[in-house]
């Protein structure tokens, strides 16, 4: 009944002093809700805090006695050793709550760019498989049996069996470099033989398009890497560069090297990227402004594979707009750096 008395007659001036400053805290969160988390937590130590420093003062009546002294050193002691330990674990909640957000976005990414590849090659893999399906039939019918028009369909299929090839060849390739299973044996190799084998298997195409390849340098690097996958690297942006390239227009290769590195260029004259989208060319599936092009198109996979390829070799790739189109620039390690 003692302690019950005293409760009765301590409780209203703990509550009346303690609540107020409760309630200033809770205000004092609502406005620092947007700030970090270590300020947060830093807010929900002191609080509570304050409102035993505020409930023991009302108990006491104001009055500086054995009491309050002894609560005021327990709370500045417990102040002392919980702010900090507030701080670090508000630090390292929100670093984990940041990476978990960067996981999840990167994995939300992930997921639409598959998505989005799945849509684009099952859509580009029925437009051959349909053709090669309908001249087969055709042939097969009989209703084509002229020799000239035999050899004509039968030309149109193995270009559309060539086209199916490379598109399972890229798939295959971006699967290795996406899963990690890419493993190069880096070497010294000189970049004009690289240059000049790409040149050579994308100028009968060029040409069929109308289209003028140069190269503009006479001291070539020698960069360490693997040939055949640096091969692709300078083929695919070749490729994409003459697919975007007009009629009568001019793609040009230049190298050298800066520093510790080498840099190769391929210039085309598509007529640029808007700006907000340069960033997104590697994507995989991305094919950009289909105005840039005469309707041929590829699969979205050539520059996302050609950036796995760079990166692969320790190497960066970009691209910006320059001139009367896009400049695409990929920076390797000399072979000085070989291991």
């Amino acid at each position: 009944m003692d302690l019950l008395t005293e409760l009765t007659h301590v409780a209203p001036y703990a509550i009346g002093l303690s609540l107020p400053v409760a309630l200033i805290g809770a205000g004092l969160l609502y406005l620092l809700r947007h700030r970090s988390l270590a300020t947060t937590l830093t807010v929900l130590v002191v609080v509570p805090l304050a409102a035993t420093l505020a409930g023991v003062l009302g108990v006491t009546g104001f009055m500086f006695g054995p009491l309050l002294t002894t609560v005021v050193v327990i709370c500045t002691a417990v102040g002392v050793i919980t702010a900090p330990i507030a701080v670090v674990l508000g630090r390292t909640i929100a670093r984990r709550s940041v990476w978990e957000r960067e996981a999840r976005a990167r994995e939300r990414a992930a997921e639409a760019s598959r998505r989005e590849l799945v849509a684009w090659i099952s859509h580009d893999l029925r437009t051959p498989l349909a053709g090669i399906r309908a001249m087969a039939e055709a042939l097969a019918d009989g209703v084509v049996d002229e020799r000239g028009e035999v050899c004509s369909y039968a030309d149109r299929i193995r270009g559309e069996t060539e086209r199916l090839s490379r598109m399972v060849d890229d798939l295959f390739e971006l699967s290795r470099i996406t899963a990690g299973a890419l493993h190069l044996e880096l070497g010294a190799v000189p970049l004009h033989d690289v240059v000049s084998e790409a040149v050579a298997a994308e100028n009968p195409r060029a040409q069929r398009r109308g289209v003028r390849l140069a190269t503009e340098t006479e001291h070539w690097p020698v960069v360490a890497g693997s040939d055949a996958e640096l091969a692709r690297v300078v083929r695919n942006l070749l490729s994409n560069a003459i697919r975007h390239t007009p009629p009568h227009g001019s793609v040009v290769l230049s190298a050298g090297r800066e520093g510790g590195q080498a840099w190769l260029r391929v210039d085309d004259a598509c007529g640029g990227i808007a700006e907000t989208e340069l960033d997104r060319v590697f994507e995989v599936a991305y094919r950009g402004d289909q105005a840039r092009g005469d309707g041929e198109h590829g699969a979205g996979l050539g520059l996302a594979i050609a950036r796995g390829l760079v990166q692969a070799h320790r190497g960066e790739i970009r691209a910006r707009n320059h001139g009367p189109g896009c400049r695409f620039e990929v920076r390797l390690p000399l072979a000085d750096g070989v291991a």
